[in-house]
């Protein structure tokens, strides 16, 4: 599937996939772990576009019919975006980095800085790049994986720009660590269609190969358990504020490692041939190990870690911590 069908899928799964929070959580996240098993490049497509749907959703708003959207809020070194309110409304001014797909879109959130702190604003991007307010900076975007989902940045020369949300209300909204195991959902499909490679080999198997398709399968079904238990926990209520973060931070920090393990077991298992002389194969090891990249590794179990300092139980489990 290439990227305008992966649009056209992201516009009518806005109608059938459940919303964060909604009482139906694991058969969205199981949707785009679908999609991913399958084709990467279309679950990232699909997935940005759901998610901006549910932000809107949270903000009491709804996309337009027929719109494709994404969500651009990274920051780099460097790279400053500012959000100008002038007479006639707001403005967008500066670039942003990490614009996936910014070339096809219609529309994006965009967060942007304003004096009172990093706001969130939705931008019709079609009609910034017909007036040329939204220039797509091409020729950036070398990477071996999701080749097709250009993520590079964007030049605004006063796009206009409407608000969603009052300044920081975009990071301290609870969907935010929703939407953040919406794309651990991805991941996790992402690593199972890279383990499917260990049913497909041609060698005969031996207690080696055995070996390696069951630790495949102990790895992806702790993947499978955080995502299940983080979807009751979203239904429940109980993943808002601090608790969403850590549940958040847990959950896609698990899945990272899982899907991690699982292109180092199928590696060892398999050896160079599949990346070699596979495309499909080699396509999905590269497409997986650039998606992973969104996980901030260390740095979000050292995170974990801070949290989890200032508690010393969990609450309500009945589990010793």
């Amino acid at each position: 599937m290439n990227v305008q069908q992966a649009l056209v899928l992201a516009r009518a799964a806005s109608a059938t996939v459940p919303l964060p929070a909604s009482g139906a959580t694991g058969e969205r996240w199981r949707s785009l772990a679908r999609l991913a098993a399958d084709d990467l490049t279309t679950a990232r497509v699909v997935e940005a576009h759901l998610d901006a749907v549910a932000v809107l959703a949270e903000a009491g708003a709804a996309p337009p019919a027929d719109s494709t959207w994404g969500v651009f809020a990274a920051e780099a070194a460097g790279v400053r975006l500012e959000a100008r309110l002038g007479a006639d409304g707001w403005h967008l001014e500066g670039a942003k980095p990490w614009c996936s797909l910014a070339a096809d879109l219609t529309h994006a959130l965009v967060t942007a800085h304003t004096p009172e702190g990093r706001r969130l604003f939705a931008v019709d991007l079609a009609a910034g790049r017909a007036g040329g307010s939204v220039v797509v900076e091409r020729g950036t975007w070398h990477s071996r994986g999701l080749v097709d989902v250009p993520s590079g940045p964007v030049h605004f020369h006063g796009a206009a720009a409407r608000p969603v949300g009052e300044a920081g209300w975009y990071l301290r909204r609870p969907g935010f660590a929703h939407g953040g195991i919406g794309v651990a959902a991805c991941w996790y499909g992402g690593a199972v269609g890279v383990a499917r490679a260990l049913r497909r080999t041609a060698r005969e198997p031996d207690q080696l190969a055995h070996h390696h398709r069951g630790l495949a399968d102990l790895r992806l079904r702790t993947a499978r358990l955080a995502l299940e238990a983080a979807a009751v926990d979203v239904d429940a209520g109980r993943a808002t504020g601090r608790a969403g973060e850590v549940l958040a931070t847990r959950t896609r920090s698990t899945v990272a490692e899982v899907a991690e393990d699982v292109l180092r077991i199928t590696g060892h298992a398999l050896g160079p041939a599949p990346l070699t002389f596979d495309a499909a194969h080699a396509a999905r090891v590269a497409d997986l190990t650039v998606y992973l990249r969104q996980d901030h590794a260390e740095r979000d179990v050292a995170a974990l870690g801070e949290m989890l300092a200032e508690r010393d139980h969990e609450e309500g489990t009945g589990w010793p911590s």
